[in-house]
């Protein structure tokens, strides 16, 4: 197991935080997202609730196989594993998830620049 593993089964907050913030695309900040993570997962225990969408909306603007239903069950069934899946496919997708939305489009219009 990977860091990103580890971090996803002990404070699964924070992984969730950084996934919010890219699947935002900046809407929403880390500590913000996994501020509500945190929230609904005191008063409810299943912080599943809130994350299982955001494997949507990740699914719908890569346009990934499968279905709202599957998104809950991975979440409901091994949460910790479910946020890993996701942070790999963003971080596969050249996104360095410790600087957050705005410093990856930054560095990544810094790239095209040097590019033309």
């Amino acid at each position: 197991m990977d860091i990103s593993g580890c971090i996803s089964y002990c404070c699964p907050c924070i992984t969730f935080g950084q996934i919010a913030e890219i699947v935002d695309k900046g809407s929403t900040s880390c500590g913000a997202s996994g501020a509500v993570y945190t929230l609904i997962m005191f008063i409810t225990g299943c912080g599943c609730l809130y994350s299982c969408c955001y494997r949507s909306k990740l699914r719908k603007q890569y346009n990934l196989k499968g279905g709202h239903c599957g998104d809950c069950m991975r979440h409901f069934c091994c949460e910790p594993c479910a946020l890993t899946q996701e942070y790999r496919e963003l971080q596969n997708r050249g996104f360095d998830m410790s600087i957050g939305w705005h410093a990856n489009v930054g560095r990544t219009q810094g790239w095209q620049w040097l590019q033309r």
